[in-house]
């Protein structure tokens, strides 16, 4: 079945300098001026919004060319493609050959998803519910934690991950720390894509952070974030899969915690940095390309490349351990306020990065891998589910899935609308939102969202993932 109006439809586009075409859910999209520039492929819905400005940003995306030698072998997006506010559409995925794509990752380096579960039932958490709050909004948002590092942590931290921070704290642990389990935070390392450890490097983070002797207070360490970043409690609702969930400690009936966050700061410092070199090296006299999106090549600054792949994942280790700090907060006000709770981890997987795949490397761009056997998280917003996937690992869409249902309305459009929308038509009836920001509760209401259920159920059909459970959400931290 065909969009209504797509005739008119394609030639809007073809007016934009798009090539476009269209069959079975796939829009099939190429610059009319890049004939040479591999096809990129969007996966969408029935009814989904076609947006021009992501379909150019992806085009765009697929064409870079590096003048010295390097390109993008493929190109694809997940459904829950939309525009991106750096020129980079949401939900990109490329595999480039001899070029790595800073821009393509952007400032938010391995922002990802995080998900715990706890036997505590839906009674037993809402008997409690208020006290857990408070501990929880002192920490989240009045700056109440403590996640206090030497400056060998620090440096451990960049360098090594979620491992190499672990050893230090072995050493001397420090912070709120000294209450947790280290043993169970080893063992849980194994849960966490790549074992949260790429190769970076202590000396390209920012300087104030990695002095050389003495503690450092961190203020964007086991910090949310602003934006779509969340922690989420939520029930497990429905189990769809059940030898697996077992396999991963999932049963119905369990709370669960979700948590969506980044790099913070440092990801800002490096991404944004990298951006700048890559403009600033491009080869004197010649044009800059109309996109204004720059590769590094290999042919041409191989150390250049090596050198921002570092960088990146220096960034990644960072975010790791942010996530499994902002997680451990929550552990431990959880067993504050209901004693003996475990809360083992699924699994804590990236989106927003560079990996080493295919016959080069695989850029995702708010997307996460999905390779055979692996689990997916997806979130929907705060008023729907949310999903717990195993991917299936299609080379059609380079071994990715979505990571999450994707913005239909712009922060600004909500900002405006939210003071002559009511609750009910926003879909906020019912959603427990803790924020200190109202604003933040308009912005990132379930209405500014696709319908989670046609994103899910788009990918199955396609063979990306697989529904291992569906999650309900309890209540949502937003910063």
């Amino acid at each position: 079945m065909q969009p209504k109006n797509l005739k008119r439809l394609l030639r809007a586009l073809e007016r934009q300098g798009l090539d476009v075409t269209y069959s079975d859910r796939t829009y099939s999209v190429r610059l009319v001026n890049s004939p040479d520039a591999p096809v990129a492929e969007v996966l969408l819905p029935e009814g989904f919004p076609v947006e021009a400005k992501a379909l150019k940003q992806l085009a765009n995306l697929a064409s870079v060319r590096h003048p010295s030698g390097g390109c993008v072998c493929r190109a694809c997006a997940t459904p829950d493609f939309h525009p991106g506010d750096a020129g980079v559409a949401i939900g990109s995925v490329v595999e480039t050959v001899g070029q790595v794509i800073p821009g393509a990752v952007g400032s938010d380096i391995n922002c990802g998803m995080r998900l715990h579960v706890a036997d505590l039932t839906i009674e037993e958490f809402l008997a409690k519910r208020d006290q857990f709050v408070e501990r929880m909004k002192g920490d989240y948002f009045f700056g109440t934690r403590d996640v206090t590092m030497t400056a060998q942590a620090m440096q451990a931290l960049f360098q090594y991950g979620v491992p190499g921070w672990l050893d230090a704290m072995l050493d001397r642990a420090t912070g709120s720390i000294v209450k947790s389990d280290l043993q169970q935070l080893a063992q849980e390392s194994e849960r966490i894509f790549l074992g949260g450890s790429m190769d970076g490097d202590w000396k390209l983070a920012p300087e104030e952070l990695v002095p050389d002797a003495g503690l450092v207070r961190d203020g964007g360490l086991a910090t949310i974030g602003g934006g779509n970043h969340f922690v989420e409690v939520q029930r497990v609702d429905k189990v769809e899969n059940r030898p697996l969930a077992h396999a991963w400690g999932v049963r119905e009936g369990q709370l669960a915690f979700m948590i969506h966050s980044g790099s913070r700061n440092v990801g800002k410092y490096i991404g944004g940095m990298w951006r700048d070199k890559a403009k600033a090296i491009w080869q004197k006299g010649l044009k800059y390309p109309d996109s204004q999106i720059f590769p590094l090549s290999t042919y041409s600054h191989p150390e250049l490349v090596a050198s921002y792949l570092q960088a990146e994942a220096t960034a990644a280790n960072y975010a790791f351990v942010n996530r499994l700090l902002l997680a451990e907060l929550l552990r431990l006000r959880l067993r504050e306020v209901y004693k003996d709770v475990e809360a083992p981890l699924v699994y804590d997987l990236p989106h927003n990065i560079t990996l080493p795949e295919g016959q080069g490397w695989v850029t995702r761009k708010g997307a996460c891998p999905a390779h055979a056997g692996q689990p997916v998280i997806i979130p929907g917003s705060m008023g729907a589910y949310s999903y717990l996937m195993v991917g299936r690992g299609n080379p059609a869409f380079c071994n990715s899935a979505s990571h999450g249902a994707g913005r239909i309305h712009s922060r600004f459009d909500l900002n405006r609308r939210g003071a002559s929308q009511s609750e009910a038509e926003l879909g906020l009836t019912g959603v427990d939102c803790i924020t200190l920001r109202q604003e933040r509760r308009i912005e990132e209401a379930p209405f500014a969202y696709k319908p989670i259920q046609s994103v899910i159920d788009v990918q199955v059909e396609a063979e990306m993932v697989d529904v291992v459970a569906r999650l309900s959400p309890v209540l949502t931290f937003k910063a």
